[in-house]
């Protein structure tokens, strides 16, 4: 196991702007260094269990001691993820209805309505960031400041740094991802429950999973304060106080360990292959959660929000989790249920993000994901590139011009230099320097009459002139 993690931690590839392209492989206490990162701490899955997990650096720049696996990191909104399997069980306890009216379980807060118009909220609209309610994210609280309760933070009073929760787009219609609806969310699980939220939580989630060195707890308990991470927003310097404060529990407050999040990972896999040890969540609840709640969505076509998870991929490359950033940190867990493989990266800073995406394509090398690593498009030989030569032009008046090469050929735009393309089909070509894909399109005669140029997510359409 010591030389997979050394391949891995000596194969991380800074990601460029071009696609497919990376510098050099280098270690990961440099790339640590480029960052700004103090620490690092990975649990890796394999084989529907937990294989390895390892610390790295420290866990506060100024002095010992060194992040190890039992380290706890502030998960941001991974919180979220968590806190929806704890709405998940009191669902299949027959106590919430995902799609009641919330404010049927509000009674200390409401929903407001506007003017005489009063929108109609669900849990699971809010579990999937399609209920059209506000404020996308919180700062959290230094702790020296006066921390506003929860009814005031939704109200967007004086002591909040937020503005209010309210819904100002249609709900049920589109995603837009709201921390402020989460935090609707825990307002209506504690007035039912009438307990305070990390209580809920530790008996709904933690307990019940052994999620030992995790807490929603703000005032952490004296076991897990030796083992903190101190947060660094920007050029390794910590921040104030080490760590901010978030009341916004279900959106951003869980307090955990990638070794823990690992456990949540094989828990919902295990259920999913019929084989979990746990009486936590049946099977079809799992999978309701993994299911595009859009009618415009379905799974293979892109990624999606479930209901507390985002989700991407078809089949075997089937995958969900869920990333989080709070002042100071940042996050990202990873589950493939159909091969029992996934991961849990955390670091203590908001610079490290990058770093993160390139120790999880290390990861993906070393362990063969399907899709971890981006597929080089491979040139095929075509017959006759001569096909294609012409004068293309839009309807706006933007025109191309094509020549031909032996093997591939050249798109010309102005006084640019001529850009190669290289097939990867008949009707589909690339450019190995810039972020550009054509397409071309036949007509019945199997002649080519129009070519698309598509970049950055934009498209121009030509029509073939000569």
């Amino acid at each position: 196991m010591k030389n997979r993690i050394e391949r891995i931690t000596s194969n991380l590839r800074s990601i460029t702007s071009i696609e497919n392209k990376s510098i050099a492989p280098t270690n990961l206490r440099d790339r640590m260094r480029h960052y700004h990162t103090p620490g690092v701490s990975i649990a890796l899955i394999n084989n529907f269990e937990i294989e390895w997990a390892h610390g790295f650096g420290m866990c506060d720049s100024r002095f010992p001691p060194q992040v190890t696996k039992d380290t706890i990191f502030q998960s941001g909104s991974i919180s979220k993820a968590i806190f929806a399997l704890g709405v998940m069980r009191l669902v299949q306890e027959g106590k919430l209805n995902l799609d009641e009216d919330i404010n049927h379980y509000l009674t200390t807060w409401r929903i407001p309505a506007n003017k005489n118009w009063q929108p109609r909220v669900t849990l699971r609209q809010i579990l999937s960031h399609t209920a059209g309610l506000t404020v996308d994210g919180f700062p959290g609280y230094l702790s020296s400041e006066l921390i506003p309760s929860l009814t005031e933070i939704l109200n967007g009073e004086a002591s909040a740094n937020t503005e209010k929760v309210e819904v100002n787009i249609l709900p049920g219609l589109q995603f837009r991802y709201s921390g402020g609806g989460t935090t609707v969310a825990q307002q209506s699980i504690v007035d039912l429950l009438n307990k305070p939220f990390p209580q809920i939580m530790r008996e709904l989630v933690l307990d019940p999973l052994e999620l030992t060195n995790s807490t929603y707890e703000q005032s952490l308990p004296q076991h897990l304060t030796a083992r903190v991470a101190t947060g660094h927003p920007w050029k390794g310097i910590p921040i104030v106080g080490e760590f901010h404060i978030y009341p916004e529990m279900a959106a951003a407050g869980l307090w955990t360990t990638p070794t823990d999040l690992a456990k949540v990972g094989i828990e919902l896999i295990q259920i999913l292959n019929n084989c979990s040890t746990h009486n936590f969540l049946n099977k079809d609840a799992v999978r309701s959660m993994l299911c595009p709640q859009l009618e415009s969505q379905k799974v293979g076509d892109g990624r999606f929000a479930g209901v507390g998870f985002f989700c991407d991929g078809r089949e075997e490359s089937f995958q969900f989790g869920h990333a989080g950033s709070n002042e100071g940190f940042s996050s990202l867990m990873r589950f493939y249920p159909n091969s029992g493989k996934g991961a849990v990266i955390m670091v203590n800073s908001n610079e490290g993000w990058p770093l993160i995406s390139e120790i999880l394509q290390a990861i993906a090398i070393e362990y063969q994901w399907d899709d971890g690593v981006p597929n080089d498009r491979i040139v095929i030989n075509l017959p006759n590139t001569n096909d294609y030569v012409g004068i293309y032009s839009s309807i706006d008046g933007i025109e191309f011009i094509i020549t031909a090469n032996e093997s591939y050929l050249n798109l010309h735009y102005k006084l640019q230099p001529p850009l190669p393309i290289f097939p990867s089909s008949a009707l589909e070509f690339f450019s190995d320097v810039v972020n550009t894909i054509i397409e071309f399109e036949r007509d019945d005669k199997l002649i080519i009459i129009a070519m698309t140029i598509n970049q950055a997510g934009d498209k121009i359409e030509t029509s073939r002139q000569a």
